[in-house]
């Protein structure tokens, strides 16, 4: 029974949301381009063996995932769980394009689309149903548009909200497709295991368990204030997303004042070389995702947190807007780097972030008018 206190909360399942991700992009192109690699375990970094134990794993495929591999992880430790496996030097421009390609299929079904990262997509098709059946039959149609065309697999979740229709497309990864009804929510949501739960890190979990919350249907029964009680503003996000709650709209046109992404590495980057391979890795992505929001910016922000939790942020500003290039971010990045004295303790974290953005609406050319 709900607390006189508590506050109400409306169910609004009127929207049809799609939310897709790529399976193992990376990893998935690279098998598509080199079909002899399809029945090994695919690691996508610099082979340890030749770089004298340097390199971070980007991302790996699900036969080496199933062996505990994991972006960020040191190519060392991704070495020792996976001898046999196979390492491949990232093809970042390869990526960035077939992203791009993943996109343009996007804006054939609809417009309002919130990218969440270059093969990760949020689509609201509550408006452009009118050519389909139903947003079960557009979303099998952009499914399969995609592997007809790209002969890529990704893992779609469709429901009436973001939250759901993302734990609906994590659901049977990979070549997923999972619908969730309003009518469904308590029988999806109580089996979740707790960290199964987007928006519940490790640091939460202890926490749920010293409540006896672990799994939905547990979190379920915990009260509006008991939540709130224990983990602020975060519990009645819980409570909400527990019963199946989330008003979040589709951002398709929303202004972004950064763009950018970190990355927490697990073991620790403890060598200057494995520092650079991984600003090589973030300028790409920092690339990709200024590219997809058709913007550039002026100021480039380098953020670091050491073995000893000690963070810290060096920025570079320009006059004029800087190009969009990977190369360019990366020696920035370095510039920054040493600016911070360059390599003291291990590398727990990394964040490469373009600020003072505005659209690409037309070409900034300087020019010298006067010969002065």
């Amino acid at each position: 029974m709900a607390d006189l206190f508590d506050i109400p909360l409306k169910l609004n399942s009127d929207r049809h949301i799609i939310h897709i991700d790529m399976d193992a992009f990376y990893a998935q192109i690279e098998m598509r381009d080199h079909p002899e690699y399809r029945d090994e375990a695919i690691i996508l970094a610099n082979d340890p063996r030749l770089t004298g134990g340097r390199g971070v794993v980007a991302t790996a495929n699900y036969q080496a995932r199933k062996l505990g591999v994991h972006s960020a992880m040191s190519a060392v430790e991704a070495l020792k769980l996976a001898p046999h496996a196979r390492f491949v030097v990232p093809n970042f421009k390869l990526y960035r394009k077939t992203s791009q390609l993943v996109h343009e299929i996007f804006h054939r079904y609809t417009e309002k689309i919130e990218p969440v990262a270059f093969d990760e997509a949020y689509l609201d098709v509550t408006n452009d149903l009118s050519t389909f059946d139903s947003d079960l039959d557009l979303a099998h149609h952009l499914q399969q548009t995609i592997f007809d065309e790209l002969k890529l697999t990704s893992s779609v979740g469709v429901s009436y909200n973001k939250f759901m229709a993302k734990l609906a497309s994590e659901h049977n990864k990979p070549v997923g497709f999972t619908y969730i009804d309003p009518s469904q929510i308590r029988e999806f949501l109580n089996d979740l295991k707790i960290q199964e739960i987007r928006g519940i890190g490790k640091k939460t979990i202890p926490k749920m368990n010293d409540l006896g919350i672990y799994n939905g249907y547990d979190l379920y029964q915990q009260s509006q204030a008991t939540l709130i009680d224990h983990f602020g503003r975060a519990g009645f996000d819980f409570y909400q997303r527990i019963r199946g709650v989330d008003d979040r709209e589709v951002e398709w046109k929303r202004e972004r004042k950064s763009i950018g992404n970190e990355r927490t590495y697990g073991p620790f980057l403890s060598e200057e070389a494995d520092v650079f391979e991984a600003f090589h890795h973030l300028a790409n992505l920092l690339e990709t995702s200024v590219q997809q929001e058709k913007k550039h910016g002026k100021t480039l922000v380098l953020k670091v947190r050491d073995s000893e939790f000690k963070t810290e942020t060096r920025r570079r500003t320009n006059l004029d807007f800087m190009e969009n290039k990977a190369d360019l971010f990366y020696d920035l990045a370095l510039e920054l780097w040493d600016e911070l004295g360059g390599f003291q303790e291990p590398i727990r974290l990394l964040g490469l972030t373009m600020t003072n953005l505005v659209p690409i609406t037309f070409t900034d050319v300087p020019l010298d008018l006067y010969g002065v």
